[in-house]
C-alpha cells in the first residue's frame, strides 16, 4: 500500500496531559511504540489500518474536523466476519432494494457520535467504487448505502464502514422497528435527580432563609452549603450534559445554537455559587440553579409531549390514500394498502404502484424503479421473481403475491424522492433561519452589556440579570410556529381527502395566481357516464378483446369502457402499449387491437360533427376501424359555482386533449372562451405551463395525473384529481379525491389563512422575548421564573397556531 505521508502533516502523535503517547487516530493511550507509520503511532492495527485506508484515499482531512476523531475498531477485521449477511434468507430481511444491479441498505451504526463521523461515512464512494452514495441519519445513528451488487457483496459493505471503526449491528428480529425509548427514559432520571437535589436544597437553604429573621450558628451554614454543593453536582454533571453538548456540538461546527446561552446561564450560577460557599463569602444561589435545572427539564417533557399530542408528523395509514386491488377467488376488490397481509393476492396494472414486496405469479413483468433508485429504465421479471414495493409496472396487468406487509411511510418517502421535489424558496422558513442566526448573538451582546452595568451596584443582581437574560429569551416559539400551523393544515386537508405532499406544498399554494384544469377525469366523473357505441356491431369476442385490453389501462377513459363492456376480461393480451394522450395497443389472439383518438389512428377527425357533444374513442382492430365509443360527459359536483368563484379570483384556463365538441358548455363554465385550449398533448400543456410562468404568473395545474405529469412538474403546485386512489403521479405536489373537487377554493383560501397564522405566532414570539428580556434586564425576573416562562413560551405559541388554525379550518367548513 502506498501512503502519502505529504497531503496531511498537522496533527501528529504526540504525548497527552500524562506525558503517555496518544494514537494519531482514535486519541487512546499506545502502549508500546510497536504500531507506527512514520511519526505517526497507534494504539492498535484497527486504528493503524483506518488511517492507511484515510490516507490512501486521501480522505486525511477528517483529522482537521477535530482531534483524533476516530473510533477504535475493537475486534480485528477478520475478511468473512461478516459472511452471513451473503445468505439470501438473511440478505433479504436488511436489504432494501435490489434491481439486480444496485441495492440499497441501511445499518445501524452505534459507535457514530459526531460530525467527523458524518462526514466520513458519507464519502465512502471516495474510498470503494462500487460504493455509489451514502447517506447518514445522525439522530437514528444509521446510514444509507447504494452499492454495486454485481461487484460487491453486502458483507463486504460491512466491513467497510466496520474497518473505519463503525460496526454495523444487525439485528434481524427488530429491523425498522427501533424505539427511541432509551433518550425519554434518560429525560425522567435527569427530572428525577434535578426534582430530588432542588428539594433537598431548598430544605438545606433554610439556615440562610431563617438568618433574616434570627442567628444561625456559622457552622450549619457552612455544613449545609457544602451539602447543597454535594447534591448540586450530579445535576451539573448528568442532567444538564445534554445542554452542554448540544452547545458545543454547535461550536464545533461553528454554530450557536440556542443551548449556548442556557449553557453559559447555568455554568454562572454554579460557578458562582461555589465560589461563595467555599470562600465563605456569602451563600450561593444553588437552590435557584437546582430549581432552574428542574424546570428547564419539566418543561422539555411537557414541550415533547405537546409535540406528540400535535405533531404534524402524519400517520401514513391516514395521510396517504394508496389502495391496491386485492384477488380473492377471482374477485376483485380495492384495500388500502394496510390491510395488506402476507399471502395476498394482488392485481397492478399498467402504470401502477406495488405496494409491498411481492413475488410475480405469472407472466413477464417490466418494472420501473426509477422512484427508488432514480434508473428510469424498466427491469424485466419472470414468474416466481421478487419484487421490491416502490417498482411501478410498465405494460399488461400483472398478479402478485405478497411476502412483506406494506409499508406506507416507505412509499411516501418515495413520493418525497429528491427526483420529484421542486426548487422553492421558502419567505417563512427563510425568515425563520434569518432571526435565528442573529438571535443568540443578540440574546448574549444584551446579557452582558446588562451584567456589567448591574455590577457597579449589586454583583448579585448583576449574575441574576445576566442569568435571567440567558434563560428567558428562545427562538424556539420562531421556529416551531411553521412547522405546527402548516403540520395542522395538512392533517385538516387529508380529513376532506386532500393528501398534500409536505409543508411546503401548503406555503406554495397559498401564492398562486392562475389555476390551469384539465378536463377529462378532472372536472368530469369518471363512472357516471352514458357510453354508447358507434359504429360496426362488436361480436362478443371483439368485446372481450377490447376489454381485455382497456383493464391493463388506468386512464379514465379506459376505465370507463371496462366498466361499459358486460363480457369478462380473460383473454390474454401481449406487447400491451400506452401512447401517453394517444391511445392503447397490443396483441391478442392473432389480432392487433388500438385504442385511442382519431389523430393516433390516423382519421380526419376535424370532420366529425361539431354538434355531437360527446368524447369519441376509436377502435382499431387488424387496421380496420370498427367505429367509435361515444362518452356523454357528467360534470362533478358543484364545479359551476366553484368555477365562478375561483374565476372571481384567479386567471382561469382550460388545457384539454379532447376536441371543441363540447366548447359550448365550458364556455358557459369558465366564462371566457379565450380561456380554453382544446387538442393539447402533454407537451402541449407543459409548454403552456412554462410560457405563462415566464410571464411571472404562480400557477396551480389541476388534472388527472397521467396525461398532465410534465404540466404537475413543472407548476409551482400540481393536483392530481383521483376517483381510485391506485395510481398517483409522483410529479403531483397533492392528490385530491375527485368527489372533493368543489371545496378547492376552500384549500387554497385555507392555505392562504395558515401563513397568516404563522405571521400572528411570528408577532407573538417577538413580543414575548421583548417583553421577557425587557423584564430580566431590569432585575425583576429571576432565573427560576425565566426557566418556567421559556418553554411555556414555546408551548403557547404552538398552542396557538394550532387551535387558530383549526378554528380558521372550522369556520370554512372543512372540519
Amino acid at each position: 500500500m502506498a501512503l502519502k505521508f505529504d497531503q496531511y502533516q498537522a496533527g501528529d502523535t504526540t504525548t497527552n496531559q500524562d506525558n503517555k503517547l496518544v494514537c494519531f487516530h482514535c486519541g487512546d493511550t499506545c502502549p508500546d511504540q510497536s504500531i507506527a507509520i512514520g511519526d505517526k503511532y497507534f494504539c492498535c492495527h484497527g486504528c493503524k489500518t483506518v488511517f492507511e485506508i484515510l490516507n490512501t484515499n486521501e480522505l486525511c482531512d477528517y483529522y482537521s474536523i477535530e482531534d483524533t476523531p476516530g473510533i477504535t475498531p475493537k475486534q480485528d477485521l477478520i475478511a468473512d466476519r461478516f459472511a452471513y449477511l451473503d445468505d439470501e434468507t438473511v440478505k433479504n430481511q436488511v436489504v432494501s432494494f435490489s434491481d439486480g444491479k444496485t441495492e440499497k441498505v441501511t445499518l445501524y451504526t452505534p459507535a457514530m457520535h459526531c460530525a467527523s463521523c458524518i462526514w466520513l461515512l458519507e464519502k465512502l464512494h471516495d474510498m470503494d467504487s462500487r460504493v455509489y452514495s451514502s447517506v447518514v441519519n445522525f439522530p437514528r445513528k444509521e446510514v444509507t448505502i447504494s452499492y454495486n451488487r454485481e461487484e460487491m457483496n453486502l458483507s463486504e459493505v460491512a466491513a467497510l464502514i466496520s474497518s473505519l471503526g463503525y460496526e454495523p449491528l444487525v439485528n434481524l428480529d427488530t429491523i425498522g422497528d427501533r424505539e427511541q425509548s432509551a433518550a425519554e427514559k434518560k429525560l425522567y432520571l435527569k427530572i428525577g435527580l434535578a426534582g430530588f437535589a432542588f428539594g433537598n436544597v431548598m430544605i438545606l437553604s433554610f439556615p440562610e432563609y431563617l438568618s433574616r429573621t434570627g442567628d444561625v450558628d456559622p457552622v450549619f451554614k457552612m455544613v449545609f452549603g457544602y451539602l447543597s454543593l454535594l447534591l448540586s453536582l450530579p445535576v451539573l454533571l448528568f442532567a444538564t450534559r445534554d445542554y452542554y453538548s448540544s452547545a458545543w456540538a454547535g461550536l464545533k461546527s461553528k454554530t450557536v445554537n440556542i443551548d449556548v446561552p442556557i449553557t453559559l446561564g447555568i455554568g454562572m450560577l454554579f460557578l458562582r455559587s461555589a465560589w461563595e460557599i467555599v470562600t465563605q463569602t456569602g451563600p450561593g444561589y444553588l437552590d435557584s440553579f437546582t430549581g432552574l435545572v428542574f424546570f428547564l427539564l419539566v418543561g422539555r417533557l411537557f414541550q415533547q409531549k405537546t409535540y406528540e399530542v400535535l405533531s404534524f408528523e402524519r400517520d401514513y395509514k391516514s395521510f396517504f390514500p394508496l389502495s391496491v386491488t386485492r384477488k380473492i377467488d377471482s374477485v376483485e376488490a380495492v384495500v388500502p394498502v394496510s390491510k395488506l397481509k402476507p399471502g395476498d393476492r394482488i392485481v397492478v396494472r399498467n402504470l401502477e404502484l406495488i405496494p409491498a414486496d411481492s413475488v410475480l405469479l405469472k407472466s413477464e413483468a417490466y418494472i420501473d424503479y426509477s422512484f427508488v433508485s432514480g434508473e428510469s429504465n424498466p427491469v424485466s421479471k419472470k414468474a416466481g421473481d421478487f419484487i421490491y414495493a416502490g417498482g411501478r409496472q410498465v405494460g399488461t396487468t400483472i398478479e402478485l403475491e405478497v411476502i412483506k406487509e406494506s409499508s406506507q411511510s416507505y412509499l411516501t418517502q418515495l413520493w418525497n424522492h429528491d427526483v420529484f421535489n421542486k426548487p422553492r424558496f421558502s419567505r417563512l422558513n427563510a425568515l425563520v433561519n434569518q432571526v435565528s442566526h442573529y438571535f443568540t448573538f443578540g440574546v448574549l451582546a444584551i446579557a452582558i452589556g446588562a451584567s456589567l452595568y448591574w455590577y457597579q451596584f449589586d454583583t448579585t443582581v448583576a449574575i441574576k440579570v445576566f442569568t435571567a437574560v440567558l434563560i428567558v429569551a428562545c427562538p424556539c416559539a420562531l421556529a416551531l410556529s411553521s412547522p405546527f400551523a402548516l403540520g395542522t393544515a395538512l392533517r385538516i386537508f387529508g380529513r376532506k381527502g386532500f393528501y398534500v405532499k409536505n409543508t411546503e406544498t401548503v406555503e406554495a399554494l397559498s401564492k398562486i395566481d392562475t389555476i390551469i384544469m384539465d378536463k377529462t377525469g378532472t372536472l368530469t366523473e369518471t363512472r357516471q357516464d352514458i357510453i354508447e357505441f358507434a359504429g360496426d356491431t362488436l361480436s362478443t369476442g371483439e368485446q372481450k378483446l377490447v376489454k381485455s385490453l382497456v383493464q391493463h389501462s388506468t386512464h379514465p377513459l379506459s376505465q370507463k369502457i371496462f366498466q361499459a363492456l358486460d363480457v369478462p376480461a380473460e383473454i390474454l393480451v401481449e406487447n400491451f402499449e400506452e401512447i401517453t394522450g394517444s391511445g392503447i395497443q397490443g396483441n391478442s389472439r392473432d389480432h392487433n387491437i388500438k385504442i385511442g383518438s382519431g389523430s393516433w389512428l390516423g382519421l380526419d377527425t376535424d370532420s366529425s360533427s361539431t354538434e355531437d357533444l360527446k368524447t369519441r374513442v376509436y377502435l382499431d382492430i387488424d387496421g380496420q376501424i370498427k367505429g367509435s365509443f361515444l362518452i356523454s360527459n357528467v360534470y362533478r359536483k358543484g364545479l359551476r359555482p366553484l368555477l365562478t368563484r375561483l374565476s372571481e379570483q384567479f386567471k382561469m384556463f382550460l388545457l384539454s386533449g379532447d376536441t371543441e365538441r363540447e366548447k359550448a358548455t365550458l364556455v358557459n363554465l369558465f366564462g371566457n372562451e379565450q380561456a380554453l385550449h382544446f387538442r393539447q398533448t402533454p407537451e402541449n400543456k407543459l409548454d403552456f405551463v412554462s410560457h405563462i410562468q415566464g410571464e411571472g404568473a404562480h400557477v396551480l395545474m389541476v388534472g388527472d395525473g397521467l396525461n398532465d405529469a410534465g404540466a404537475l412538474r413543472a407548476s409551482e403546485v400540481g393536483i392530481a384529481i383521483t376517483d381510485d386512489v391506485t395510481a398517483f403521479s409522483p410529479a403531483s405536489d397533492a392528490i385530491l379525491t375527485g368527489k372533493n373537487l368543489h371545496l378547492l377554493e376552500s384549500f387554497i383560501k385555507m392555505s392562504k389563512a395558515t401563513t397568516s397564522v404563522i405571521v400572528a405566532s411570528f408577532t407573538i414570539s417577538v413580543i414575548y422575548n421583548i417583553v421577557g428580556v425587557s423584564f430580566a434586564v431590569a432585575g425583576k425576573l429571576s432565573p427560576l421564573v425565566s426557566a418556567i416562562l421559556m418553554p411555556a413560551s414555546s408551548i403557547s405559541v404552538v398552542v396557538f397556531t394550532t387551535l387558530t388554525t383549526s378554528l380558521r379550518a372550522r369556520l370554512m367548513k372543512l372540519t
